[in-house]
């Protein structure tokens, strides 16, 4: 018989504290779930494959490989492909209001990779992170690597509350806290669903230039809108020049693509870029390549006006299936644009309880405790309405409603405390 190979011990001793610290998603551990046979899921915020352009896609990478081959397929400039780049600012110049002057972009690979440059460039062990709550799982996951303190900021059905921004801002600097940046999804925002009102976005650039402090603006979703009414994007909006636009094409084009984008002041660009030197080298750039191509042939704007369309009729299935086999328990939002529903319960609930039942079911969801750092939200869910079918969102909802109708009839001793109105 072959000699057993010998095992390095205590591995777990050898990981850096900063791995230590690591913790799975639970989205990607849900994920993994929806692969299982009959799998209805509401848990990822994936796009829906019909909108998938894949004949332009198609078209684009035969024209890219018979005419410019070697560039596509070469290492490129970590800063990001330059046609693209200069395509990008142009757009946010002309379309959205943005300056370009004492601004810079960086090509990264998905938006989650600006969010952990951020955290590299900026973050030391317990520095402070101003986030919204709830907040991203991913954003929350990538800062949380660097060790610093997070602090969230309760939301109402009109974004971050400036009142209780103001008050933690207070609490924060009086205990000697370092506060490096705020962090927000301000339009269609995930998980929530809700949008700052043009009031909060005003104030908020006034909360942070009388405290200097810089802004994270995320903005996966603001192109999915389904109504005209439209909301300057914070960057538009910034005399000072502190705020980082983070964009992507995951959500508007494809997301295998993984390309995004981070625009801002020159110098935070700059640092970044030189942290993704040591991180990837570069981002795909046949992708870049063919993202281009895309936007400077037109596609965009058509291919945005169809998915809006599509995920408004999908949005609206979920809503209608809601009102029809929810308990009145159940309160959520009606979504404007984006890709979720936020679902709260009354809070002597743990949706938490509810998932080995919803599995069972062949239903997958996201407890709301997964978008908190302080354990808040177990009696929330995150809904996502845009890669299921419409009869599966019909019948998942329906089973999903049963469920929580089990759970309501368990704890009918129990004085149900619905959640505050104003809440997410």
């Amino acid at each position: 018989m072959p000699a057993s190979r010998a095992m390095v011990r205590h591995i777990a001793d050898l990981f850096s504290d900063r791995a230590k610290l690591m913790k799975g998603s639970d989205i990607r551990e849900l994920l993994k779930l929806t692969q299982q046979k009959d799998m209805i899921s509401f848990a990822g915020g994936l796009p829906n494959p019909q909108a998938f352009p894949v004949v332009e896609i198609q078209e684009i990478c035969n024209d890219i490989l018979s005419k410019n081959a070697y560039y596509a397929l070469q290492y490129g400039a970590t800063e990001g492909n330059q046609k693209l780049r200069e395509l990008l600012i142009k757009r946010h110049v002309e379309k959205d209001g943005m300056k370009a002057e004492g601004n810079a972009i960086l090509i990264t690979s998905g938006s989650q990779q600006g969010l952990d440059l951020m955290g590299r460039v900026f973050l030391n062990k317990d520095d402070v992170v101003l986030v919204e709550a709830p907040s991203f799982t991913g954003a929350i996951g990538a800062f949380r690597t660097y060790r610093p303190t997070i602090e969230g900021i309760w939301m109402d059905e009109n974004g971050m509350r400036m009142d209780v921004l103001r008050e933690t801002i207070k609490h924060v600097r009086n205990h000697g806290g370092n506060i490096k940046f705020l962090y927000t999804i301000p339009t269609f925002h995930n998980p929530a669903g809700t949008s700052m009102s043009l009031a909060r976005r005003k104030e908020l650039l006034e909360i942070a230039h009388e405290h200097d402090i810089i802004i994270i603006e995320d903005d996966p979703y603001g192109e999915l809108r389904f109504t005209d009414e439209t909301f300057p994007t914070l960057k538009s909006m910034d005399k000072d020049n502190r705020v980082v636009y983070l964009g992507t094409f995951s959500k508007t084009l494809v997301p295998g693509f993984r390309c995004a984008w981070a625009f801002g002041p020159e110098e935070i660009i700059n640092k970044m870029a030189i942290a993704k030197q040591s991180a990837d080298l570069c981002t795909n750039t046949f992708t870049q390549a063919v993202a281009y191509e895309y936007m400077f042939r037109g596609y965009i704007d058509k291919h945005l006006n169809n998915i809006r369309a599509l995920y408004k009729q999908k949005a609206e299935v979920m809503i209608n299936a809601m009102k029809k086999y929810f308990p009145e328990e159940a309160k959520y939002n009606v979504p404007k644009g984006g890709m979720f529903v936020w679902v709260r319960l009354p809070k002597d609930i743990n949706v938490r309880d509810m998932v080995p039942r919803a599995i069972q079911e062949k239903i997958a969801y996201v407890p709301g405790d997964a978008f908190y750092t302080t354990g808040e939200g177990k009696n929330c869910m995150r809904l996502n309405y845009t890669n299921a079918s419409d009869e599966q969102i019909e019948e998942g909802i329906k089973r999903l409603g049963k469920i929580m109708k089990e759970e309501l009839a368990k704890t009918k001793t129990a004085n149900h405390t619905a959640p505050p109105p104003a809440s997410v």
